[in-house]
């Protein structure tokens, strides 16, 4: 419930601190004493719009904070830890406004965003007035409505049309890949023939850098070997050349003759072993040549499928699926037309089954709500919920049903919605009427009803006030109004009044006896002159209503 309502500069508000209790409480007062701003102001603690005109005159922002006592199995609770946002009772929703229109937010003095402000307030009051009847508006608010007070739990009707979606959507797409397959298989064939003559290998790209590295300095050292070979012949030719000049000179035995001998077999053995250097660079098995236009041709691949070096293994497999596919994708597609047809099946049949049961409590509530309507000065009027079957492109997670509460206000007429067919003050009533049969539904613990009792009086005043009290048994419900029937029957009455001329404020005075009630009701009854017939018609109201 609403704890208190604090306000400060808002309008003709100074600062107002106002403490409310369980049940209904009825805020009365002469017509222009502030009542409306009371709503604004809560208004917009619960996340409604703000304007820079709510700001009071001289003052820099408009402050309000709204504190709620609720149990802690509240749902807003749950609602704001998924949020990231732990809080604890009581809450209080907290809002700031500038002069520049621009406003800050805050629960329980996290901010938070002006949205998540509005669905958190939501969840803890309705305000219901002549032009803010929005879950009779609102055609998407009834089928939550029915379905609350039907007590239908559309989890399991949201799990199935989603595994109906998702089977749907897997279908369509398996149909686009095999047509682009399709398509694509004269390509493919050709592609996945390349791929198999290549023969790819994962991590070959890195074996034949390395080894090309290896063949490109076996190379070098060919050319290496090759030059001490030519150089080490050159040297035995030319002491060839020396040999023979010495054995003409008749030295052929002499001292220097033996050490060209022994320097000729040196020479040798280094040309011999030169040799068996570069025989033993010859052995290998690939030559840089072939190395090359092995890379070449992998990454002439790689590039063509976009993928890399390494990746051309997975990519052959990948278009040998496709192929696979295509050969055999009629049985493919049967498997998963199979899976969207019984998902479909069991998302229609839980569908039905809720279907039937909002038609069931729709012709309930629509029988609840004609009994509460007549007292209303509604007689003539009947209240009609509408549980439309819709076209299959229609259907969603919450079922294959458009769910609508119509209104006729004159016997005969078709029903039809209601902001087009009833009044300001008829909207409230019907509202009044709903609400009274949906009273166990809903998560706002507070009700708050503007001038409900609008161009009634009499009986039908009496008739809304009853409904009021009788809701109050299970809701707190606030009540701003000009129906002494109505204030009667509060359990808290508060007077809300202008003070000052040059600079008017608005108070809120609680009337903590009943002599104060009795003063005020008969106020509400005679207008500015209190008569003492007033005053008695006022101290019968409040015996009736105890």
């Amino acid at each position: 419930m609403l704890s208190s309502l604090t306000i400060k500069n808002v309008v003709l508000i100074d600062h107002l601190f106002i403490q409310f209790e369980k049940g209904l409480c009825a805020l009365t007062g002469e017509t222009g004493a502030g009542k409306s701003i009371l709503l604004d102001s809560l208004g917009l603690a619960l996340g409604a719009r703000s304007e820079s005109g709510l700001v009071r005159k001289d003052a820099d922002a408009a402050n309000v904070s709204a504190e709620f006592s609720v149990p802690v199995k509240h749902p807003v609770f749950s609602f704001l830890k998924e949020q990231g946002i732990e809080v604890e009772e009581p809450l209080v929703l907290r809002r700031s406004v500038a002069t520049d229109g621009k406003s800050r937010a805050f629960i329980n003095d996290h901010p938070v965003s002006v949205s998540l402000l509005k669905q958190a307030g939501e969840m803890l009051v309705e305000i219901h007035g002549q032009f803010d009847t929005q879950a009779l508006l609102n055609p998407r608010v009834h089928r939550g409505l029915l379905d609350e007070y039907a007590g239908v739990d559309a989890a399991d009707l949201s799990a199935v049309w989603k595994a109906w979606k998702d089977a749907a959507d897997a279908l369509i797409a398996k149909r686009e890949e095999m047509a682009r397959a399709k398509e694509d298989e004269e390509y493919l064939n050709s592609a996945l023939a390349q791929l198999d003559d290549l023969a790819p290998q994962a991590g070959e790209e890195e074996k034949l850098t390395q080894l090309r590295s290896r063949l490109m300095k076996r190379e070098q050292n060919i050319e290496n070997y090759a030059s001490a070979q030519n150089g080490a012949e050159h040297a035995i030719t030319q002491l060839n050349g020396v040999w023979k000049a010495l054995e003409k000179a008749g030295e052929g035995g002499s001292d220097i003759s033996k050490a060209l001998d022994r320097a000729m077999a040196e020479l040798q053995e280094v040309s011999h072993g030169v040799q068996s250097l570069m025989a033993s660079l010859d052995d290998s098995e690939y030559s840089l040549s072939e190395i090359d236009d092995r890379l070449f041709a992998l990454k002439g691949q790689a590039r063509k499928h976009g993928c890399t070096i390494d990746g051309l293994a997975a990519k052959r497999d990948e278009i040998a699926k496709l192929l696979k596919g295509i050969a055999h994708q009629e049985d493919t597609l049967a498997g998963l037309e199979k899976n969207v047809l019984a998902t479909r099946k069991s998302y229609e049949a839980k569908a039905q089954a809720i279907s039937k049961k909002r038609r069931e409590a729709a012709k309930q509530l629509d029988k609840l709500v004609a009994k509460e309507l007549a007292p209303l000065k509604l007689e003539k009027a009947r209240f009609e919920t509408q549980v439309e079957v819709l076209e299959e492109s229609e259907w969603s997670e919450t079922g294959m049903d458009r769910v609508q509460f119509l209104v006729a206000t004159n016997p005969g007429a078709a029903a039809g919605p209601l902001n087009k067919i009833a009044s300001g003050g008829e909207m409230a009533r019907f509202m009044l009427a709903l609400e009274v049969v949906l009273a166990e539904v809903g998560t706002a613990e507070t009700l708050v009803f503007d001038e409900v009792d609008s161009g009634i009086g009499g009986a039908t005043a009496d008739a809304v006030g009853e409904r009021l009290a009788r809701l109050a048994k299970k809701r707190q419900i606030l009540v701003v109004t000009h129906s002494p029937q109505v204030a009667a029957k509060s359990g808290y009455h508060a007077i809300v009044v202008k003070t000052g001329r040059t600079n008017p404020t608005t108070k809120v005075l609680p009337l903590s006896n009943s002599n104060e009630r009795t003063e005020e009701i008969a106020r509400m009854l005679s207008g500015a002159e209190i008569t003492k017939e007033a005053r008695a018609q006022a101290a019968k109201l409040l015996e009736k209503a105890a």
